[in-house]
C-alpha cells in the first residue's frame, strides 16, 4: 500500500447464488399458463354448468317423489353430489388436454424445461378446479331460493378436500392420456367407463339405501362414496367421522394419482 493509498482496499464479496424455483412457484407458473385460456374464454365455465343445473332440475322433483321428504332437505342431501359431479367432470379431462400438447408438440417442450413432473400434473389439475368452486357457487346460489342452506365454513372446508381429491384424479387422467398417446376415442372410452359406476356407486345420483349387498360393498371400496359423504356432511355443518373419512380418502387418492402420474411421466420421458 503506497502513501497515495490512505484507506485499505476491500475485496468484493462473490455474488450470491440464485436459488432454484421452489415447487410451489412452478405449480404456480403452470397453474397460470393454463389459467389464462379460461380467463380470456369464460364461455366454457357457463357452457360447463349447463348440464349439472339439468341434473339439478330434474332430478330433484324425482328425488322429492320417492323419498317424500321436502324440497329443502332433498337439496341438502342432492346438492353437495351435484357439486362433486362438477369436480369429477372437469379434473377427469385433464389428461384430453394433454393429448391436444402432445399433437402440437407442446407437450415435449415442456418435458424439456426444468419444470418438474409433479407441478405439471399438479399445476393442471387445480386449474380445472377453479372453474370447478365458480360453477359450485352458481349452483348453490340458485338452490338456495328452494330451500338449501349450506354452512359456509363447511363449504369452504369440503371444497379443499375436494380440491385434493380432484388433484389426485387429474394426475390419473394425466397417466391415462399418456397410457393412450394420441388415441382420443380410447381415452374418452376408459374415462367414461370408469366416471359412471364410480358417480353411481358413491350414491351422487340416487341413494344406496337398501341396495343389494353386492352394491353396498363395491360402495364401500369406492374412495368417491367418502368424499361425498363428506361434502354432505360438511356443507351441512356437521363435523364428524364422515369429514375425516372423507378427507383421509381424498388424501390417499392424491397420493396414489401423484404416484402413478409421476411414473408414467417418467416412462414417456
Amino acid at each position: 500500500m503506497t502513501a497515495l493509498d490512505t484507506h485499505p482496499r476491500t475485496t468484493s464479496a462473490p455474488a450470491a447464488t440464485s436459488r432454484p424455483p421452489s415447487q410451489l412457484h412452478n405449480i404456480g407458473l403452470v397453474f397460470g399458463r393454463e389459467l389464462r385460456p379460461v380467463a380470456h374464454d369464460p364461455f366454457s365455465i357457463v357452457f360447463g354448468i349447463i348440464q349439472p343445473l339439468f341434473f339439478l332440475g330434474l332430478f330433484t322433483p324425482l328425488l322429492v317423489a320417492s323419498s317424500g321428504q321436502s324440497t329443502a332437505d332433498t337439496l341438502q342431501w342432492f346438492v353437495p353430489g351435484v357439486i362433486v359431479m362438477l369436480a369429477l367432470f372437469g379434473t377427469s379431462t385433464t389428461g384430453s388436454n394433454l393429448q391436444v400438447e402432445m399433437q402440437t408438440g407442446s407437450h415435449e417442450r415442456t418435458l424439456v424445461s426444468p419444470l418438474s413432473r409433479s407441478s405439471l400434473m399438479i399445476g393442471r389439475a387445480l386449474k380445472e378446479i377453479v372453474p370447478t368452486i365458480v360453477q359450485a357457487l352458481v349452483i348453490v346460489g340458485v338452490a338456495v331460493p328452494f330451500g338449501f342452506r349450506p354452512d359456509v365454513a363447511g363449504l369452504v372446508v369440503g371444497l379443499a378436500v375436494l380440491s385434493v381429491f380432484c388433484v389426485g384424479l387429474g394426475a390419473l387422467s394425466y397417466a391415462l392420456a399418456l397410457a393412450v398417446k394420441e388415441n382420443q376415442w380410447a381415452f374418452w372410452g376408459v374415462q367414461q367407463t370408469l366416471l359412471f359406476p364410480l358417480m353411481l356407486l358413491a350414491g351422487i345420483l340416487l341413494p344406496l339405501t337398501g341396495a343389494p349387498g353386492w352394491l353396498e360393498v363395491a360402495s364401500k371400496v369406492n374412495p368417491l362414496t367418502y368424499v361425498v359423504d363428506a361434502e354432505r356432511a360438511l356443507i351441512a355443518g356437521t363435523w364428524d367421522g364422515d369429514a375425516v373419512a372423507g378427507a383421509v380418502a381424498a388424501t390417499i387418492t392424491c397420493a396414489f394419482g401423484l404416484v402413478v402420474g409421476a411414473k408414467a411421466m417418467r416412462a414417456s420421458s
